[in-house]
């Protein structure tokens, strides 16, 4: 017989909307089931749609709470008089499990004050007005939370609302009052309070969110190249010799590509073929050999204390070492003999090498997650492990989306239980789902589109959907170059290419990276590719910095002046404040980035506009068009900005010419005079 419901025994219905509504609460991830991701020292967002029946007033509060307990109780303002979303601001401040709800509630006052305003200025119940009024602040005194004085405060208001002598501004003289705004600021008139879900909020430490980031093949620093054409590889002790150049141009992460020995089997020669010559070192992705696997260090490169006094010496100028985690294995790697069902055997006995087609990659084995599921995890974690062991606190994961979703969920989770310092980038160029179900799992970090967004057009959108659509979850880290990606872009765009990525990059999202030859501006792809010629992916590749500056090659001058800006200005450090303006041209992009002074170090507002020529090939002259409102100035104020890329300063308004020429200045960071906001009745400059 089937089962019946058994209505008589059901619980009685709840609604799951409170007294006063409260939806779509935000930041948050797939309703709570992932935490909400901030870093320490950003500036988020928190609201939600806060409502009521009629047309009584409501208000809204943020109830944020750190990890040690401490609950901050912060106003929320309405966006816009036509819609129910209210919003605020708030900063975190320390690393751990946070969690914030939002309180929705009957605003008494506001709607008392609404009523009475039109009533009594009208003649309209004026007497039942002033009743209400003292009845409300009568209720308002009795309240044991409020302060001594505020609670004599409201006496004294609603007695005097009660006398029925004198003119009815001197009656509602106090109730309207400073005094009275500041005492509701502190604790509103509120009735019918209702909470939202508690929901969850994971804070990670500053560089989880924002940084800058230096990538260098250490086999190559230091290379030395015979005159028969034989190399000698660098090691991590010549490599340590670059590390004060790195910082020195203001980088906070050097990453390293694989570290291990690399397999012999299907080795890759010059330039991706499958003929190497000898003395060719092979991809550092094909991961182990003779040598040993993803525990071990490539003799060339030295011991690990070598690598150790590398991570140290690093430390240092103010570097962390970034570890790339690549989850597979060459043939000739310890797994392939000891561990066979870590990899997919095909029908002829062969083990399947890894494919993207066309591309094919015979010199790596991909690993197989479910054969062996319990295995590969300990193995992986034991990895890990090791490495942060030996001073490595931020893992660069290769080719994530080519693994199972819930093992990176599992891993990242053990991994931050043990070790909360602990970054992991994804380098994931994939469809958006896989890519953002990584980041919603736990990767700090993430690489993104942004080198294939180069119109004005491709930039405000993906920018803004960084910014205000993906931001509870999504941190993108804006490589402008990799050993993989030359774009076409940074092809035929010459130094003026280069200098406006830079720009975009440093600028758009408070983490960027640069693979090393970018600052030469190293721009000659291999025939039919979207990648260096004499990739050093598949060879040593020494490089004249000095040479290169000496003959104007270089751009480094203009990576350092950017990463100096990024440190002065807290502005940068944020994702979420970047809003676009309006320009006359298709080819200038303006944004701005605003941190109220509240949240800045100095307690003074910092305030930046930048304006890109994202035409490589031009010169352009428009009129840049402000939303003087999202730089927290007036209608029709006009204000200093200094260029902070050529020191010029200037008087800006709302609108205001530009001219950017791509060959010698394709950008302006302006800086916004602190102060210098004054009401200008001509408006444009």
């Amino acid at each position: 017989m089937a089962a019946t419901r058994n209505d008589t025994a059901a619980a009685p219905f709840e609604p799951a909307v409170g007294r006063i509504p409260i939806l779509e609460v935000f930041p948050q991830v797939e309703g709570g089931r992932w935490p909400a991701k901030g870093y320490v020292g950003e500036v988020m967002p928190f609201g939600a749609l806060v409502f009521r029946e009629g047309h009584d007033a409501v208000g809204a509060h943020l109830e944020l709470e750190a990890p040690d307990g401490t609950l901050t109780d912060r106003p929320l303002t309405r966006t816009h008089s036509w819609d129910d979303e209210w919003r605020g601001l708030a900063q975190v401040t320390s690393v751990g499990d946070w969690r914030f709800r939002i309180r929705g509630y009957s605003d008494d006052y506001a709607t008392w004050e609404h009523n009475a305003t039109i009533k009594i200025a009208a003649g309209i119940d004026t007497e039942l007005m002033f009743a209400i009024g003292a009845q409300l602040f009568t209720r308002l005194a009795g309240e044991a939370e409020r302060s001594a004085t505020d609670r004599q405060l409201f006496a004294r208001v609603s007695a005097q609302l009660t006398e029925t002598a004198g003119p009815a501004a001197e009656r509602l003289g106090l109730a309207y009052g400073p005094e009275v705004a500041e005492a509701l600021q502190r604790r509103p008139a509120q009735s019918l309070v209702t909470h939202s879900d508690w929901m969850p909020l994971r804070v990670e430490r500053t560089r989880a969110g924002s940084g800058a980031w230096y990538e260098f093949f250490p086999r190559s620093v230091g290379a030395k190249q015979a005159a028969n054409g034989s190399w000698k590889s660098g090691t991590f002790r010549s490599a340590a010799k670059r590390l004060p150049d790195v910082a020195a141009m203001g980088f906070d992460v050097l990453y390293l590509p694989p570290i291990h020995p690399i397999g012999e089997a299907y080795r890759k020669g010059r330039n991706n073929t499958l003929d190497p010559q000898p003395g060719d070192p092979g991809s550092p992705w094909a991961i182990g050999g003779a040598a040993g696997g993803h525990d071990a260090i490539h003799p060339d490169l030295g011991t690990v204390a070598d690598f150790t006094y590398f991570v140290k010496a690093a430390k240092k100028v103010g570097l962390e070492i970034a570890l790339d985690f690549a989850l597979q294995a060459s043939p000739d790697h310890p797994w392939v003999k000891a561990h066979p069902e870590w990899f997919t055997t095909l029908p002829d006995g062969t083990i399947a090498y890894a494919e993207n087609p066309p591309k094919k990659y015979q010199d790596i084995y991909p690993i197989n997650f479910d054969n062996d599921s319990s295995g590969i995890r300990a193995e992986a974690l034991r990895i890990l492990e090791y490495w942060i062991g030996l001073g490595v606190k931020i893992f660069r994961v290769d080719n994530p989306h080519t693994k199972p979703l819930d093992f990176w969920e599992w891993i990242i989770h053990e991994v931050n239980t043990a070790h909360p310092e602990v970054v992991f980038l994804a380098e994931a160029f994939t469809r958006p789902a896989p890519m953002q179900g990584l980041a919603k799992v736990g990767f700090q970090q993430s690489y993104t589109y942004f080198t294939w967004r180069n119109t004005k057009t491709e930039i405000e959108e993906f920018f803004t959907g960084l910014a205000q659509e993906t931001d509870a979850f999504f941190r993108p880290n804006l490589f402008v170059n990799t050993p993989d990606i030359l774009t076409e872009f940074l092809q035929f765009g010459g130094m003026p290419a280069y200098r406006i990525r830079a720009v975009l990059a440093a600028t758009g999202a408070p983490t960027w990276g640069v693979y090393s030859g970018f600052e030469l501006i190293e721009n000659v792809a291999r025939p039919g590719a979207e990648e260096n010629i004499d990739n050093e992916k598949y060879e040593y590749k020494a490089r004249d910095f000095a040479g290169a500056a000496q003959d104007g090659r270089s751009i480094v001058p203009d990576i350092t002046l950017l990463n100096e800006i990024r440190r002065a200005h807290p502005a940068l450090g944020q994702l979420r404040n970047l809003r676009f303006h309006g320009s006359d041209d298709d080819s200038i992009v303006v944004y701005s980035k605003h941190l109220d002074g509240e949240f800045t170090p100095d307690g003074v507002s910092d305030t930046l506009i930048v304006v890109v020529n994202v035409d490589p090939h031009s010169v352009r002259e428009t009129t840049v068009r402000l939303d003087l409102e999202l730089l927290g100035l007036p209608a029709g104020a006009s204000f200093e900005v200094t260029d902070l890329l050529s020191g010029n300063v200037w008087e800006w308004s709302a609108d205001n010419y530009v001219r950017l020429d791509a060959f010698t200045q394709p950008a302006h960071i302006l800086h916004l005079t602190p102060g210098s906001g004054r009401h200008n009745e001509g408006g444009a400059s």
